[in-house]
Order: C-alpha cells, then sequence, then structure tokens
C-alpha cells in the first residue's frame, strides 16, 4: 500500500514545534524514518536519567565565574540506581555534607544560596548552568550569597535543608528535569523562601524548559531576578507569589 503524506498543515504545526505531530503512515504503521527517531530520542532520554554529573569539573568553573570556594555535597542516594529508585534519598543531604554546610553558617544571614543538582539530566545541568549563571550573577550585585552548592544525586527538595542549614532567606536549586522525547536537557529553576525540610511544591515557584530551544538564558534569568525580588520583598514564594513580570523578547 502507498505510503499516506501529511499535508501542509502538518508542515506548518512541526515548525512550530519539536511535537510529533503530522506523522506519515505507510499502510497503518509509521514510516521507518519516524520510528528510528523515536527510538533515538528514548535512548538520548534514558542516557540523560543515568548519566554521571562531572561535579569536580562544574564545580572548578563555577568558581571561575563567582570568584568563590563552591562546596561539593552528596545526598543520601549512594549512587544513581539508589537514587532512581529511591527518590527520597535524593531529598536529604548525607551527614558529611550537612555537617560541612553548618560549620559554614555565619551570625549574618544570606539573602541566598544557589545549589546545583544533577536531578534526572545531569546533561541539562553541564550544558546550560554556567551561561545561565553568567547571566544572572550580574543582577544580584549587592545581594548577600551563600557559597553555591552542587550536589550529587539531588533532588528538588535537597535545596531545603541546605538553605536551613546555611541560615538562607532563600533558596534557588536549579536542576536537570525529567528528559522527553523531545527535549533530555531540560533544566528547572526552582525558588523556595525560607527554605527547611517539610517544604512543598505549593511553597516554591519554578522555572521551567530553560535549554537552547526552550526558555532563554537572558528570559530565565530575568524572570528569576524577578521572582527573588518579589519573594524578599513580599517574604514568600509558591502558589501565593505569581510570576507577573512581562515577556521578554529575543531582542
Amino acid at each position: 500500500m502507498s505510503g499516506i503524506t501529511p499535508g501542509i498543515w502538518a508542515a506548518r504545526l512541526r515548525a512550530l514545534t519539536p511535537a510529533r505531530v503530522g506523522l506519515g503512515q505507510t499502510g497503518v504503521s509509521q514510516q521507518t524514518r519516524d520510528q528510528l527517531d523515536f527510538q533515538r530520542a528514548h535512548a538520548m532520554a534514558r542516557d540523560a536519567v543515568h548519566a554521571r554529573l562531572d561535579a569536580a569539573g562544574l564545580a572548578k568553573e563555577i568558581e571561575g565565574i563567582t570568584g568563590a570556594a563552591v562546596v561539593r555535597m552528596r545526598s543520601q542516594a549512594a549512587d544513581r540506581a539508589t537514587y532512581l529508585q529511591r527518590p527520597d534519598l535524593g531529598r536529604t543531604l548525607d551527614a558529611a555534607s550537612l555537617s560541612e554546610l553548618k560549620a559554614l553558617r555565619e551570625p549574618e544571614p544570606y539573602d541566598l544560596v544557589l545549589v546545583v543538582a544533577d536531578g534526572l539530566s545531569a546533561l541539562a545541568v553541564e550544558r546550560h548552568v554556567l551561561a545561565l549563571l553568567r547571566t544572572l550573577l550580574p543582577k544580584l550585585s549587592g545581594w548577600r550569597m551563600a557559597p553555591v552548592c552542587v550536589v550529587e544525586q539531588g533532588r528538588v527538595a535537597v535545596g531545603d535543608a541546605i538553605g536551613e542549614a546555611l541560615g538562607a532567606a532563600l533558596c534557588v536549586v536549579l536542576i536537570g528535569e525529567r528528559p522527553g522525547l523531545s527535549s533530555p536537557d531540560s533544566l528547572g529553576a526552582y525558588i523556595t523562601w525560607q527554605p527547611r525540610p517539610g517544604r512543598t511544591d505549593a511553597d516554591r515557584n519554578c522555572i521551567s524548559n530553560i535549554r537552547t530551544e526552550g526558555l532563554s538564558y537572558r528570559q530565565a534569568a530575568a524572570q528569576l531576578h524577578f521572582l527573588l525580588t518579589e519573594a524578599r520583598r513580599r517574604k514568600l514564594t509558591g502558589v501565593t507569589l505569581k510570576p507577573e513580570m512581562p515577556v521578554l523578547g529575543e531582542g
């Protein structure tokens, strides 16, 4: 049976989204080209989930940007397999990391701590964190910043323990998001006012899809700065803090 070719409407849709829309058929089956593309995307997503973060190399590069020491730490998940099977362990620091953090606490509270965690895509962290920090940090001039923390096998909530241990008013966790079939390298930023264990997602604001094909570094940094400024002014984050800033163009 001859193949069925999508019409011009499908081509227009595909120009607007990486989603798999308007795929052609051969009989009742997908075309081989589209099936192979799906398998490739699935393999890339799996690789992103299992990839290991080069924490030492990343910490060194962040030090070059900030000019300050970066603290490396680990969650209670001892390895990647444990991390994937026990999400709860990725939300808490191991004893050595927590002890090191408490020693870094100072009498004067910090305004903000930035946490970088591998999450479910170390690829996203390695591709996008440095560029985002270069764009964001100049906007935070005048903020009292805690040492940047790089966490291996970490999930979003690990920032709550870090923020509490350091006495930071705000915490931003930059983390690799769960890979999709068109986005294995999506970076997320989670903002929490007065971080402490027990906070929930309703207590946070999230900026997602930070990547070359998604939200640009300029847009993400502007949104982060806006939300951080409003969070400090209003002393809250989460469902009651709406991102009401105007949408930025790429100009």
